[in-house]
């Protein structure tokens, strides 16, 4: 049995007291005011949030799927995240971090009173959006937790702990005893350090997790030219060939995971994928740790900056690790050990078991420390958010509105501990994670687009189209699985979005419109394009040298240009590991020329008053 060595051991124990002291230093700066805890003051750089972000976004939990997918699909794998949708950054690049931030709210709840007012509908749908944030909020919390639990399960056997644990833990459930363990160590900085905290940690986790990447990238392209690959007809081509790829010859067994995971004919995937996943970006975000990121930055500009950091570092540094993983799977699979605890094969142990299996002494400990720490940022800026809404959103509006700077830290401190209770125990009925994953990208999320939609571009939808859209759309969510057992979660998107969009106008009609000068605050502020025209034109009544956002066509060709210059950052590295040289010069010849136009038509424009 291979066991940790004590200089990887060590190298771990030093990347935890780190965090510890990280959240002591900061604690007196967070403890300032509300905003100082909740969004570092607004006064952190756009690069470092940026960074922050990524690292937040460079999961354990995600990087375990993504490795299992890369393995049995392929460079097509590079598709298959925009169930998320990954691009939903390039939105947010282009014009959505700017509308939101110019806002000035500190959670996505709070932004309502913008938008909505204070009436009785903006007081439903405020209400509304706080249960949805903390639904999504612990989802992802209970999602990172069973990544997390069954990584470290490979590298610390529990028939080597169970000697110094005083009580006896089920097989099912050992990887839910190691989650919790190291969630203890995310919540002691987050809660202390608050967001400058949480950025500062974020900091120290990406750089541990780019040189981890690296190393784990040359291994993977070091395998490669042994020339011991054997992959599947097609599995090389982004577009050639469907999902259903022919494994049978190869790994019989994958062959099976295929079938589960049900993604079915390609072109109807990718065309359901991006149909929702434009619809899900245009939307805008989810109240979680991305929005609670872009309200911190200083300007609206700096907002987008951010967004768009986000993809240039991320990308390409997460991809060389995956890749490097799946080459390293692919040429040692006979080596690999993928049976659970329970005795059935999970591809998605294919993750830590390689680096078990490949990485040296040192370099190991540094990768652990890495990865544990990619799951204590996401936990961090989840756990953030999710107190930012039960504080800001809950405590100080309802029910002590006059709250000393003392009470604030207090009631953050138990409203962390009280979350990361809760999202503990809903880890427990977690089976594996991509029924979490499953949960939250395709239904939760299937719910909250059409009424989030409208809130930015119709000047009519108000505070109760808002709260029964979302209503329709989570009770849509909830029954439609149940309904069609049989059909993957994806492709009841129209089903959820069709439900929503009647709510969302039968609860438009069934109450006046926002009040006119909510609705020209609004529109001054944020200056959204879309169906505006009566707000606008009352607008130029009372200052005739306001000017409308005309940004359409360029915003939408800008989102293009992105998604292109973002999916050339997944497929680049990946075609670096597995030394496909013609087709990394075409990507990189694409990706230069993205970046030019994205140069001219959005970041040189970053500053101009409307755009």
């Amino acid at each position: 049995m291979k066991l940790l060595h004590s200089v990887d051991i060590l190298i771990i124990s030093l990347y935890l007291i780190t965090i510890v002291v990280i959240g002591l230093v900061l604690r007196k700066r967070a403890q300032k005011s509300k905003d100082d805890y909740l969004l570092g003051g607004k006064s952190i750089p756009w690069y470092m949030l940026g960074l922050s972000n990524a690292s937040g976004m460079f999961d354990i939990s995600g990087t375990i799927w993504l490795v299992t997918l890369m393995f049995v699909y392929g460079i097509k794998s590079a598709w298959i995240p925009w169930l998320w949708p990954v691009f939903n950054q390039i939105f947010l690049m282009v014009y959505l971090s700017k509308w939101l931030r110019r806002s000035n709210a500190t959670t996505g709840a709070e932004w309502i009173g913008t938008r909505f007012g204070f009436g009785k509908g903006a007081k439903m749908s405020h209400i509304i959006v706080v249960v949805f944030a903390l639904v999504v909020c612990l989802g992802y919390l209970a999602y990172g937790f069973i990544g997390l639990g069954k990584f470290v399960e490979i590298f610390v056997p529990w028939e080597v702990v169970s000697n110094y644990v005083p009580f006896a833990v089920s097989p099912e459930y050992v990887p839910h005893f190691y989650g919790t363990i190291f969630t203890l160590f995310a919540v002691f900085y987050s809660l202390l350090g608050g967001m400058s905290g949480i950025v500062w940690a974020d900091v120290v986790q990406f750089g541990i997790m780019t040189v981890a990447a690296l190393v784990i990238g040359y291994l993977g392209w070091q395998a490669v030219g042994t020339g011991g690959l054997n992959v599947p007809e097609n599995w090389m081509s982004p577009f050639q060939g469907g999902l259903d790829l022919n494994w049978k010859e190869i790994i019989p067994e994958v062959t099976q995971k295929i079938k589960s995971d049900g993604f079915g004919i390609f072109t109807v995937f990718l065309f359901m994928m991006l149909f929702k996943g434009v619809l899900v970006s245009v939307a805008g975000p989810a109240p979680t740790y991305d929005m609670q990121k872009i309200l911190s930055t200083k300007s609206p500009a700096e907002a987008a900056k951010m967004s768009g950091f986000v993809s240039v570092i991320l990308m390409p540094i997460r991809y060389l690790m995956i890749a490097g993983f799946a080459a390293l799977a692919l040429i040692y699979y006979d080596k690999l050990d993928l049976l659970n605890a329970a005795g059935d094969i999970d591809f998605e142990l294919i993750l830590p078991t390689a680096i078990k299996e490949f990485v040296p002494i040192g370099l190991l400990g540094l990768l652990l420390a890495g990865l544990i720490a990619a799951f204590m940022s996401t936990f961090a800026g989840t756990l953030n958010a999710a107190q930012a809404y039960l504080v800001n959103d809950i405590y100080l509006k309802y029910t002590k509105p006059d709250a000393t700077t003392n009470q604030i830290k207090n009631m953050n401190y138990l409203t962390g501990i009280v979350v990361v209770i809760v999202s503990i125990v809903l880890g427990l009925f977690a089976e594996d994670v991509n029924s979490v994953l499953n949960i939250i990208v395709s239904v939760l999320y299937g719910s909250y687009v059409g009424a989030n939609i409208l809130k930015w571009h119709w000047w009519r939808f108000n505070g109760e189209g808002f709260f029964w859209g979302m209503v329709a759309g989570l009770l849509a969510a909830y029954f439609a699985p149940m309904l069609f057992p049989d059909v993957n979660v994806l492709y009841l998107f129209p089903i959820l979005l069709v439900v929503s969009l009647i709510g969302s106008i039968v609860g438009t009609y069934s109450a006046p419109p926002t009040e006119d000068k909510v609705l020209k605050d609004f529109y001054k502020n944020v200056k959204p394009w879309g169906f505006w025209k009566r707000v606008h034109e009352k607008v130029i009544a009372d200052d005739p040298t306001f000017k409308k956002n005309e940004g359409f066509k360029m915003d939408m060709f800008n989102v293009v240009v992105g998604i292109v210059a973002q999916t050339a950052l997944v497929i680049i590295p990946m075609y670096i590991i597995f030394r496909q040289t013609t087709p990394i010069y075409i990507g990189i010849a694409i990706l230069v020329v993205c970046l030019f136009l994205l140069k001219k038509f959005w970041w040189n424009k970053l500053e101009e008053k409307i755009n």
